[in-house]
């Protein structure tokens, strides 16, 4: 599944990255999306604009391709 396509208030977990690219993975790595990470949808703009979540205690705003990049699962 994808975060997107996710609901605000939702509950969910990092399942794995769908990017090839080593650089960019690091990136989301370092912002705390690593593998079984919980997080919360704060909330998602209109029209695939930017997603807000909560993880590891702060909250972090995605834009859509940085969104595209991992697949969830639902808590």
């Amino acid at each position: 599944m994808k975060l997107k396509e996710m609901k605000a208030g939702a509950r969910g977990e990092v399942v794995g990255f769908t990017i090839s690219d080593p650089a960019y993975r690091q990136k989301l790595l370092r912002m705390g999306l690593t593998r079984n990470a919980e997080f919360t949808v704060v909330r998602k703009a209109p029209f695939g604009g930017p997603i807000e979540i909560e993880i590891k205690g702060f909250r972090l705003v995605l834009r859509s391709r940085e969104a595209d990049a991992f697949e969830v699962g639902e808590k």
